[in-house]
């Protein structure tokens, strides 16, 4: 596994936090503000964007000639995505997938997160995500359900050269049947568990700045992804 710069331990690890919610109040931007004060619990240094707040073109073909003049907001997200040690990604799953938009920055990061040669091989080098959902339906519903319908962004990720080394999905974020609002601030035991999982993430990540190493369950599964895409690649697939 290539080990990225390493970080002295004297230097605060940097973590950007991509909200892709758009109601306001949201319920995945709520848990996203708990997860960060667990990061800074751990003396990570954040930044939060929301996607509804930034102009990102539809993903098209001319995305990938690096020739192409990028006129909306990716350029800046790129860079604040390179210079991040770690990423965590917060949404809410509408009709069994993410918002339209988060689905469309996966897309746009396809542009310079795969090498510009064969665009097959991912980049990232490793680098640690989190992945923050809420939705409607109930936990049991997660698994059997709703984790298969968004599996699209953990294997983008992966394919991107990423690491998954944690997820939380938050389920019944819904007043009442048919109504919408802000239910997760009334959850004393989730907000618990974000500011722990939070600073977990960034432990994890100050480590794997420090010394490369990922957790042994997402070490393993990012070596099986990467012989497999190797596999793919001498046989022309």
């Amino acid at each position: 596994m290539n080990s990225p710069s390493l970080v002295h331990s004297s230097q605060a690890i940097r973590i950007l936090v991509i909200v892709a919610g758009t109601n306001e109040p949201s319920n995945a931007d709520y848990l996203a503000d708990c997860f960060i004060e667990g990061l800074k619990q751990a003396n990570a240094t954040t930044e939060k964007v929301r996607l509804r707040d930034l102009t990102i073109e539809h993903f098209s073909l001319s995305n990938y000639d690096p020739t192409h003049s990028e006129t909306d907001d990716v350029p800046k997200l790129r860079t604040m995505l390179n210079q991040a040690n770690g990423i965590v990604f917060a949404s809410p799953i509408w009709n069994f997938s993410v918002p339209a938009h988060l689905k469309n920055f996966i897309d746009r990061m396809g542009s310079f997160a795969l090498d510009q040669e064969s665009h097959s091989l991912g980049m990232l080098q490793g680098k640690p995500f989190f992945l923050l959902y809420t939705g409607g339906t109930p936990l049991a519903a997660w698994r059997p359900l709703q984790k298969k319908t968004v599996s699209h962004l953990p294997t983008s990720i992966r394919y991107f050269g990423g690491a998954i080394i944690g997820m939380h999905y938050e389920g019944r974020c819904t007043p009442g049947k048919g109504k919408f609002g802000l239910v997760v601030d009334k959850r004393p035991n989730t907000i618990a568990l974000m500011r722990e999982r939070g600073a977990a993430f960034a432990r994890a990540t100050d480590l794997f700045a420090r010394t490369g190493k990922l957790p042994w369950k997402e070490a393993w599964a990012l070596r099986i992804w990467r012989i497999a895409q190797g596999i793919k690649r001498k046989l022309g697939i």
